[in-house]
Order: C-alpha cells, then sequence, then structure tokens
C-alpha cells in the first residue's frame, strides 16, 4: 500500500510560480530606419512634408541674364490616428498572482504596439511602384539586391541611410546564395559571417535586416521586402507609446490601456526599390 506521496498531500505543497515568460516579439525595427516627425500637442493631426525636386543648372554666357527657373513643390501628407489595446485586471487576479501583473501586461501591451507600427511602416514596400526588383517566382539573391542598390543610386539616392528588410523565409535564400548553399563559405568575409553567424550584415554598403512583421503577399512563399532611403517613408506620432491603468470600482479591478497616436505613409517613391521573393522554403498552396 503507497504510503503519503505528494499525491496525497497535495494540499501541503505550495505552488511555486516562475518569473513570467514572454513570448517572443519580433524586435521592432522600423521606427529608426525611417523619417520620424513629432507633432506638438493641440497642432492638429496631421504633418505635410514639402518635397523639392532636384533642380539642373546650365552653363552661362558671360553676359547673359540667368534663365528663370520656376520650382514647384509637391506634399505628401501623414495622417494620426490611434492604435490601443486594453484589458481589465481584477483586484483578485492582481492580489493572487506572483509577479506584477500589471507590469507585466504594460510590457506586453507596448510591444503590440510597436509591432503594429512596424507592420504598418513595412506594409509601404508594396506602394514602391517606380523602381523594383526580383519577382514573384524568384529567390531572393546578392544580385538582386545589388540590382536594387543600382537602380536607387542611378536615381541619385544617397548612399548614406539606405537599409534592406525582408522576411526571414526570404533571407533564407539570400543567405543560401551567398555561402554556396551553405556548403562553403567562398574565403569572404560576409560569407563567414553569414554560416558562423546567422546573418547577413552588410551588402553593397546596405545594412540587411529581417522582420516576420512583412506580411505574406497572400500568395505562398511570396513577400515585398526593399533596399530604401530614410527619407522613403515617414512616421509621424503625437507624443510615444503611453501606458495607463486606471480604476474601474464597478468591475473591481483596474483597465490597462495601450496606446500610440501615430500616422505613416510614403514620403517619396523614387526613394525605394521594392523586391519581391518568392521564398524557397514555402511550397505553393
Amino acid at each position: 500500500m503507497a504510503g503519503s506521496t505528494t499525491t496525497t498531500l497535495n494540499d501541503l505543497l505550495p505552488a511555486i510560480t516562475a518569473e513570467a515568460m514572454f513570448v517572443a516579439n519580433e524586435r521592432s525595427i522600423m521606427r529608426g530606419l525611417v523619417k520620424n516627425f513629432s507633432l506638438p500637442a493641440g497642432q492638429g493631426k496631421t504633418v505635410t512634408v514639402p518635397i523639392y525636386p532636384a533642380q539642373s543648372a546650365a552653363a552661362l554666357t558671360e553676359g547673359d541674364e540667368v534663365s528663370n527657373t520656376a520650382v514647384s513643390t509637391n506634399g505628401a501628407t501623414l495622417t494620426v490616428s490611434t492604435v490601443a489595446i486594453r484589458t481589465i485586471v481584477t483586484d483578485l487576479a492582481r492580489a493572487s498572482a506572483a509577479s506584477n501583473v500589471v507590469a507585466d501586461l504594460g510590457r506586453l501591451f507596448g510591444e503590440a504596439i510597436a509591432k503594429k507600427i512596424d507592420q504598418d511602416l513595412l506594409a509601404l514596400f508594396s506602394g514602391f511602384t517606380g523602381l523594383t526588383a526580383g519577382g514573384a517566382s524568384s529567390a531572393l539573391s546578392a544580385a538582386i539586391v545589388a540590382q536594387a542598390v543600382a537602380k536607387l543610386r542611378a536615381n541619385a539616392v544617397p548612399q548614406d541611410a539606405l537599409a534592406c528588410v525582408v522576411h526571414p523565409y526570404v533571407a533564407y535564400d539570400l543567405k543560401k546564395d551567398l555561402t554556396n548553399t551553405f556548403a562553403n563559405p567562398n574565403a569572404g568575409i560576409i560569407q563567414n559571417e553569414a554560416m558562423a553567424m546567422g546573418y547577413v550584415g552588410t551588402l553593397f554598403g546596405v545594412p540587411v535586416f529581417e522582420s516576420s512583421n512583412i506580411a505574406n503577399t497572400g500568395t505562398a512563399g511570396d513577400y515585398v521586402g526593399a533596399v530604401f532611403h530614410r527619407d522613403a517613408l515617414g512616421l509621424a506620432m503625437i507624443g510615444d507609446i503611453n501606458i495607463e491603468s486606471q480604476r474601474r470600482a464597478s468591475y473591481v479591478g483596474d483597465d490597462v490601456v495601450a496606446s500610440a497616436h501615430y500616422g505613416v505613409g510614403e514620403l517619396y517613391d523614387g526613394y525605394g526599390c521594392a523586391i519581391t521573393s518568392d521564398s524557397s522554403l514555402v511550397d505553393p498552396a
């Protein structure tokens, strides 16, 4: 006959709750790669960015009058709206929990808002229609990235502040291309980094980032990334991500709310090159 066990003495055993684990959110990257605008409180909810086109000078014959050049601007308007997430934490849940539930939820909700900002900015890649590279039936290669960079440089886009962002499935094919199908680092620094560390680093002077926040186009394995200059896209915000709590006595608890007032938009189409890729990791549906 079994003696006293953890089954029979279960009421005497303390329940130990370990430190909370958060399901990881994709690291937010886009906010630092685009042009940021801060709107002061009380100054409306739109910001219009004037775009001055490039101008060309001409040789002048001595004694002649310099011809008049009419300079006209276009404007990109970013409209701010609100994104938010909320939950009610009951007093009982907070009092009986081993961790600081409100603080945990604040972190969780803050990451959710940051993810939404990234998703909205990344969705703008498909709007780059002036310059494109790759295709819906081709895997990403170093040559395609080089092609995108070349098209931007030929369009007089400055080399500084360029960035490339692609989906991890698409980045797989890029790493595969760089490393000779993961068999030989080809004695190059970038190839060695891709083999040893698992990241691409910088290609053709452009840092390459991966983000799972890039949405699928609707066709399995197809994603639109981009090589773009910082001034191609804009993010306008009133304040920053705000996390607050408010007493809800009728619910015997507190509201925990995270919110942000922001707007995103394309500023200048010619400063971005969309890269459409079909990942070899995903079979067509």
